[in-house]
Formats: structure tokens, sequence, C-alpha cells
């Protein structure tokens, strides 16, 4: 069985990379027969300039899409495709838009614990923003859902109130963006092949199934 390494670049905040992880499990449970997935998450700041306290979500989303009604349309538009894969968007109970360097920093300790710490934090943190509206730059939020996922918690509350890694997250985004990276969800596979956006499971397992193909055809070129 091939198995691919697949990096996402993703921040917790953004709705079309909760969409865009939703789907990406819907495509390896189509491939898991036959491919093996081992997957990283990498940080991406969409709003690095907001204040530690977070902004008033409304406000700051319609200034940036245009008004109170093109918010509406895209919430709708994402509530629809997010009920297609077990995702219940509350956009209204999101009252504040977090800074996210700190929900980085947690994930970027979750994976000294392995890969499905990693993930649970991830997935308890999109589930905390998009379907329970706390707030995600709250150490008090951030420190339950630690502890939900097993991590120590006095062990995680000592970090956050520390800068330690914040430098290492905001160099980890800059490299990200140096590398093309404007969007996200960017999913990069073993490190060559890259994907943007939050493709539908059928293009991200034809994307599995063809990277797995050609490693198949390379090593036994190499014998």
């Amino acid at each position: 069985m091939e198995r691919i390494t697949i990096d996402v670049v993703s921040d917790v905040v953004c709705p079309w990379c909760y969409l865009g992880k939703a789907r990406l499990e819907l495509a390896i449970a189509e491939v898991q027969d036959e491919i093996g997935v081992d997957i990283n998450w990498r940080p991406y700041r969409l709003n690095p300039d907001y204040p530690k306290e977070g902004v008033d979500q409304k406000k700051a989303l319609a200034e940036k899409l245009g008004g109170e009604e093109r918010v509406a349309q895209a919430h709708k538009m994402l509530s629809d495709l997010g009920r297609e894969v077990g995702i219940a968007f509350d956009f209204e109970a999101i009252k504040i838009g977090p800074n996210t360097l700190d929900a980085h920093r947690l994930i970027h300790w979750a994976m000294i614990e392995g890969r499905e710490k990693q993930d649970a934090v991830v997935a308890a943190l999109f589930k905390a923003n998009f379907e329970e509206g706390r707030n995600v730059g709250d150490h008090a939020v951030l420190l339950d859902i630690a502890e939900k996922v097993g991590l120590d918690r006095s062990v995680i509350a000592s970090l956050l109130a520390s800068d330690a890694d914040r430098d290492l997250i905001v160099a980890e985004i800059k490299a990200a963006q140096d590398m093309g990276v404007n969007g996200v969800p960017f999913f990069i596979f073993d490190q060559q092949y890259a994907v943007s956006g939050a493709q539908t499971p059928d293009v991200l397992a034809g994307a599995l199934r063809d990277i797995a193909k050609a490693k198949a055809e390379a090593r036994s070129g190499l014998n």
C-alpha cells in the first residue's frame, strides 16, 4: 500500500478550510483500502492584523465582503455545502473574529503528541468556532479544547502564557506565502503536488490515486 503525506495549510476561522477538512476525510475514506494517508496541519492566518482580543465579527465581515447582504449570501452557500458533509455552521453565533496565532500554537504543540492528537485539536477548534460560536483566540477556550483531547492543561497553560513558538508559526506562514500560498485551504501532497481550495471529495480522491500510481510506477522503474 502506498503512503502519501498531505500538508494542509489552513486557518481555523476559514469556513472553506473546515469544509476542505470534511471533504478530505471523505476522500481518504474512499481510498483507504488502497492508499495510506498521513496529514500534517500547517498554519495560515487570514487576519494577522486582528488584535489579541479579536474584533467584532459581523462588522469586520461586512467590511471585508462588501455589506451584510453579501455576507448573508456567502453564509447561506457555505451552510448548504456544510450540510452535505455533516457540518452545522452557525454563523450567527460567532460574535468575535479572533486572532488565531495562539490556536496555531496549540495545533503545533498537539503534533508533538502525534498526528491523531493534532487532528483532534484542529477538529475541535473548527467546531468551537463555526458550530458553537466560541472565541478560539481566548486562552480559556483553548485550554478547554486541549484538555478535552487529552493534552496536559497545566503544560498548555504555561506555554500559552509564554511566547513559545510564536516566531516559529509566523515564520512557517511566511514560508508558505513565499512558496505561493495566498489562499486556504491549500493541500500539498508529498511536498511536491499542490491542490488549492476546498475541492470536492472525488477530486481529492482522484489526486490521491494519481499520486499513488505515479509513486508505484517510479518505484517499479527503479527495480
